[in-house]
């Protein structure tokens, strides 16, 4: 196989971790709200926790972003 076409097939790939990092956050979401509506009077001690949780999740779509530019600059 060429190497060009597996850097491109690599990049795709990485790129799809996007996907993954976007349901993540909606399932966080999710249970943030609902939490909420429980227990309206433990909203600030539940909104630290998502943001780290929303932050390690986005962390990974960045770096499959970032892989994927790498392989694409080093496609001719």
């Amino acid at each position: 196989m060429d190497l060009t076409l597996l850097a491109a097939l690599g990049a795709g790939i990485a790129v799809i971790t996007g996907i993954g990092a976007g349901i993540g956050i909606g399932i966080a979401t999710s249970g943030l709200l609902q939490a909420i509506a429980r227990q309206p009077e433990a909203t600030g001690k539940l909104i630290p926790w998502f943001f780290t949780g929303m932050a390690l999740a986005e962390s990974t779509a960045i770096y499959g972003l970032v892989i994927s530019i790498l392989l694409i600059g080093k496609l001719p």
